[in-house]
């Protein structure tokens, strides 16, 4: 029943917080969760199937198909891990450590190994080692894809498939089965090309839109109270000129015992009433807005989410 509770109450927690996002933040999140997945279903399809009769063969071929399936199911887990360092990397929010390569290298360069003992080994099937071929790559493929420039991708890419299709035929595949895994490779460098980059290549406008957006409005504030700092100097600032005159002014009366000191204070205290109601006005204008005023700023907020807006009546465009 504990148990229970505890995932009802993940189930929640999970959910509170999908609300809590903003839009743009659940689209990233669905779109870098969807990247995420890939490696796990293609583990699960291609990089599983083939090796399913590769069991029964006895207990090298089966060992091997064993150790291939737990160094791409790590390899899976390290490109998860890293998806999200790579987004921020393509956006430019930081800096991606290439140090962080270096295990996900090494398990690549393993289960190519892994890869071609298989084809020496096993009796695969020519659509087996073509499935098998076209998985191994995927997982380390996704994050890396952002990580560098498309060319670069390419060569690497192109380089990886030169390598691979040598140690195979190095082991003795047939002519035939070389084609399928160069067939195979280009696709899995063109699936890769063609989905995660323009993922992210959308996530970043997107993003950079709304940080521009956010710039946008720190700047319209900051301008608005330089505005109201103007407009606050403009009314204070001869007012407070006029009120220091005449008060030295009627120190010097008072001092000399003429009564017109009188008059200048009097006249002191009128100006300091007048410029406090000079400053009420000025915060009240700022503090109220009338109808087109509040119209024109609605249509301003709807069209920044993208909503067309029309305004009729004689105050309004």
């Amino acid at each position: 029943m504990k148990g229970l509770r505890g995932v009802i109450g993940r189930v929640r927690g999970w959910r509170r917080g999908w609300h809590e996002r903003t839009k743009l933040q659940r689209i990233d999140l669905y779109t870098r969760g969807t990247l995420a997945v890939l490696p796990w279903v293609f583990l699960a399809s291609w990089g599983l199937l083939p090796l399913l009769p590769v069991l029964g063969e006895g207990p090298v071929p089966a060992g091997l198909a064993v150790a291939f399936f737990a160094v791409n199911t790590a390899l899976c887990v390290l490109s998860n891990r890293h998806l999200g360092a790579a987004f921020a990397h393509h956006r430019g929010a930081e800096t991606f450590p290439v140090r962080r390569l270096r295990l996900p290298a090494a398990l690549l360069a393993l289960l190519t190994g892994l890869v071609v003992a298989l084809a020496a080994t096993a009796d695969l099937k020519d659509a087996g080692l073509a499935l098998l071929v076209l998985d191994v790559p995927l997982a380390f493929a996704i994050p890396y894809v952002l990580l560098v420039p498309v060319r670069t991708y390419l060569v690497h890419s192109a380089v990886y498939a030169a390598v691979l299709v040598a140690l195979l035929a190095a082991v003795g595949v047939p002519a035939g089965l070389l084609f399928g895994a160069v067939l195979s490779m280009l696709v899995a460098i063109l699936l890769v090309l063609s989905s995660v980059r323009p993922s992210a290549w959308s996530m970043s406008a997107m993003w950079q839109a709304e940080e521009a957006r956010d710039m946008q409005a720190r700047l319209a504030v900051a301008e608005e109270r330089l505005r109201f700092g103007r407009d606050m100097h403009d009314v204070l600032g001869r007012n407070l000129s006029v009120i220091a005159l005449k008060s030295e002014l009627a120190v010097e009366l008072a001092q000399r015992g003429n009564p017109a000191a009188v008059d200048q204070m009097v006249e002191v205290q009128r100006i300091a009433r007048a410029s406090q109601q000079e400053v009420r006005d000025v915060v009240r204008g700022y503090r109220e807005a009338d109808l087109p005023t509040e119209l024109m700023g609605a249509r301003g907020v709807l069209q920044a989410a993208g909503i067309s807006v029309t305004v009729e009546g004689a105050d309004g465009p």
